[in-house]
């Protein structure tokens, strides 16, 4: 089975020659805690765009969401080749034609993977079974008629005891003490056959209701017996699996999951693409150079974008990355260029293009696919900020004045102290600070110029989507410019007066607003193929609060 690709299936070759760096796969070395790297590149992510295309002319890979990957490799005569992988099963299946088979150690276990799985299913269908027992609607049914009958009741109860207690002061006032007495005896046995009435009817549905709720009660309990099985079945199974996969580094050494995770591991570790990748690499002889993850097909969750680019994941992939890393050499100097002016030796940390610095701030030209500040997962700590604070000696005072969004590139401006900070912030919050950025739109804008006054407002339930909102948006206002017109697409300059989530990219894709994507925004539904969101931070002006006077910062749009 062919599983070595060659670079051209993917990419013109000529066309690549940035060899930058947007990501580092890295863990710990077991043996003698060397940190070890590999990293994303352009060359790899482009490769990667190249298999989505593959991915996008087919209708199977839609069917169901899953991270593919590529690993760039360098055989034994120098030559580059390309290796493939999905996490997981491919429309059913482990091993596909062209495609790194799974990770050995899943034959081994077969036979009692298809028990315990036919095992699993019987389980699943009897609790669906139990869970749909009819006696439960007939409980319900029951107990609804029953409710609404002591509501009934109750608020007659309530009307009879507000007149019996306005007869009492009526008669008080009218009867002699014998007939008072005589006419307070019958009111108080009037109360006391409502008492009884109401006893007699929560009688009745206890009597009623006790059979179904010991049934009721006994198949809860049959669930809650299958469901711990299930859960002892499913642990069973997968430390048979872990302890039968075998993965195998750059040393040439081999350890089963179970040894590398003791203390337990997530359903479905191993099976990720970069474990698939590198042990594949690892056992036929070949040098790792770079690696790009990214997630296709429909997300259950709505949490993976489909075209985007993912790192390690924190639960199964990242703790591997240690061991599957070790004996893999540095790659050459040609082969990780740095993209600043700053160097880290001591580590070989990917660095910034810096626009401007002095005492007080620092203007970097943020990348593509480079969070501006640290996420709050583990695969999201990669940003300007960490990168900043980790290469500068001042580097722990730092602090982001904005954001720009992870697809988006540009000016970053950090302050280097708190007052600073603070008096640059009252810049951005009170629009002192002039933005212009330049953007491709995915269609022809028909107008030269104009402004964008549209309300924005993030739903809760589907982060990080913002969208158009009458009464929950906040106040968003664009101006923008028409810089050219390119075939089919609209070269554009946007000046943002507020700087809310997603601004630019909601009110060129809503129809209220331009109603064209931007070019490479997927989370707003564009679909073309490309390597990037084609929106660049050109322009910042704002007062140096130290220096009184104004600074114009410039980075030239990448595209």
């Amino acid at each position: 089975m062919v599983v070595l690709h060659a670079l051209s299936d993917f990419i013109d070759c000529n066309a690549i020659s940035d060899s930058s760096c947007s990501y580092w796969y890295e863990g710990r070395c077991l043996q003698n805690g060397e940190r070890l790297k590999l990293p994303r590149t352009s060359m790899s992510e482009a490769i990667a765009h190249g298999l989505m295309q593959h991915l996008a002319n087919n209708d199977c890979y839609a069917r169901e969401g899953k991270m593919y990957g590529i690993l760039l490799v360098e055989l034994p005569n120098g030559e580059q080749r390309v290796l493939k992988a999905f996490s997981g099963l491919l429309n059913g299946c482990s091993v596909v034609e062209g495609w790194v088979p799974p990770i050995p150690g899943r034959d081994e276990v077969a036979f009692e993977e298809a028990l315990t799985l036919a095992e699993l299913d019987a389980i699943k269908q009897e609790i669906i079974t139990l869970k749909q027992l009819t006696e439960r609607q007939q409980y319900e049914i029951l107990f609804n008629d029953f409710e609404q009958q002591l509501q009934t009741m109750s608020d007659r109860h309530r009307d009879c005891k507000h007149q019996r207690q306005e007869k009492r002061q009526q008669i008080c006032n009218t009867l002699s003490f014998e007939a008072l007495t005589i006419a307070l005896e019958q009111l108080d046995e009037e109360s006391r056959q409502q008492g009884i009435e109401r006893r007699q009817l929560k009688r009745q549905q206890n009597e009623v209701l006790q059979p179904f709720q010991q049934i009721i009660i006994a198949t809860d309990a049959r669930i809650s017996e299958l469901k711990q099985q299930r859960k002892a079945l499913s642990r069973q199974l997968q430390a048979q699996m872990h302890a039968s996969y075998s993965l195998t580094n750059f040393s040439g050494r081999s350890q089963s999951l179970q040894e590398l995770m003791p203390g337990g591991s997530p359903t479905g570790t191993g099976d990720c693409c970069a474990p698939k990748l590198l042990h594949y690499a690892a056992t036929h002889n070949l040098k790792p150079l770079a690696m790009a993850e990214f997630w296709w097909g429909t997300s259950v969750n709505q949490d993976k974008i489909p075209g985007e680019f993912y790192g390690a994941c924190a639960e199964r992939c990242q703790p591997l990355m240690g061991f599957l890393l070790s004996g893999l050499k540095p790659p050459l100097p040609d082969r990780a260029k740095k993209v600043t002016s700053f160097s880290c030796p001591d580590t070989g940390e990917v660095t910034l293009p810096i626009i401007y610095q002095d005492e007080w701030l620092i203007a970097v030209n943020k990348p593509a696919g480079l969070l501006s500040v640290p996420g709050r997962y583990r695969d999201r700590q990669d940003s300007v900020l960490s990168r900043l604070r980790h290469l500068l000696p001042d580097g722990d005072a730092l602090i982001s004045l904005h954001r720009l969004d992870r697809e988006t590139s540009g000016i970053l401006l950090l302050a280097r102290d708190r007052q600073t900070h603070r008096q640059l912030s009252q810049q951005f919050q009170q629009r002192q600070v002039h933005k212009v950025y330049e953007a491709i739109l995915s269609g022809a804008v028909t107008v030269e110029q104009g402004k964008i006054d549209l309300p924005l407002w993030g739903d809760p339930e589907n982060r990080p989507y913002q969208k158009v909102d009458w009464q929950y948006g906040k106040p968003s206002l664009t101006h923008f410019q028409v810089i050219a017109r390119e075939g089919n697409y609209t070269r554009i300059e946007f000046t943002p007066i507020t700087g809310r989530t997603h601004q630019l990219r909601v009110h060129a894709a809503d129809p209220r607003g331009l109603g064209i994507i931007i070019l490479g925004d997927r989370l707003y539904g564009c679909h073309a193929v490309t390597s990037r969101l084609h929106l660049h931070a050109r322009e910042l002006r704002f007062e140096h609060p130290q220096l009184n006077k104004t600074l114009h910062l410039q980075a030239i749009t990448p595209f």
